[in-house]
This record gives C-alpha cells, sequence and structure tokens, in this order.
C-alpha cells in the first residue's frame, strides 16, 4: 500500500505562486510514477502533471511554462511548484502515485483558491 498526503494548498491572489508538497509512505520503492491532478466541484478530475522515476515530466497545456513538478527522493516528496496563478486554477488538488504492478493510489487532496 501506498499513502500519500498533500499538503500546500491555500489562498493566492492572481498571478502569485504556491507550492504543492505529496509526501508518500508505504511501498514507495514500487511507485514507477506520480501525478498532480486537480478538480473543481462538479467537474471532472482533469490530469496536470507527471513526473516518473526516471526523472520524465509532463504537463497539461494549460499549466506549461508555469507550473514545474519536482521531487526529493530523500524526503521520499513530490512538489508542484505553481507560478502565475490565476482564476481558472482554482481547485483541489490531488497527488496520485502509480505503483508498478499495482493500480493507482490517491491522496485526500488540498484546496487551491486563487483570487482574482
Amino acid at each position: 500500500q501506498v499513502l500519500l498526503v498533500e499538503s500546500g494548498g491555500g489562498l493566492v491572489q492572481a498571478g502569485g505562486s504556491l507550492r504543492l508538497s505529496c509526501a508518500a509512505s508505504g511501498s514507495i520503492v514500487s511507485i514507477n510514477a506520480m501525478d498532480w491532478y486537480r478538480q473543481d466541484p462538479g467537474k471532472q478530475r482533469e490530469w496536470v502533471a507527471r513526473i516518473t522515476s526516471a526523472g520524465t515530466t509532463g504537463y497539461v497545456d494549460s499549466v506549461k511554462g508555469r507550473f514545474a513538478i519536482s521531487r526529493d527522493n530523500a524526503k521520499n516528496t513530490v512538489y508542484l511548484e505553481m507560478n502565475s496563478l490565476k482564476a481558472e486554477d482554482t481547485a483541489v488538488y490531488y497527488c496520485a502515485a502509480k505503483a508498478a504492478g499495482r493500480g493507482q493510489y490517491w491522496g485526500q487532496g488540498t484546496q487551491v483558491t486563487v483570487s482574482s
């Protein structure tokens, strides 16, 4: 099993920045990719960013150039640096872990609210 705990959300003005953290515990050696998703109430969950165990990153087009995903293996933590935030970035942000030979594990989410 993999346990994921997100933190770092909050209220920020448009144009500002936040850094989200996702701390992983449990069978962390089985994780081959970490993802960030976001979801507003009543909307479908949207994939935002991914980092693989090899360090490869990818982003949804709407956040390219503004968000950066990274990891600190010593802390078993994945980060999402969010810059130039827009009102449309407002959502609950979730991290997810893809474990080798298993399904996907989800964190509890952290709220990000961007005010205009």
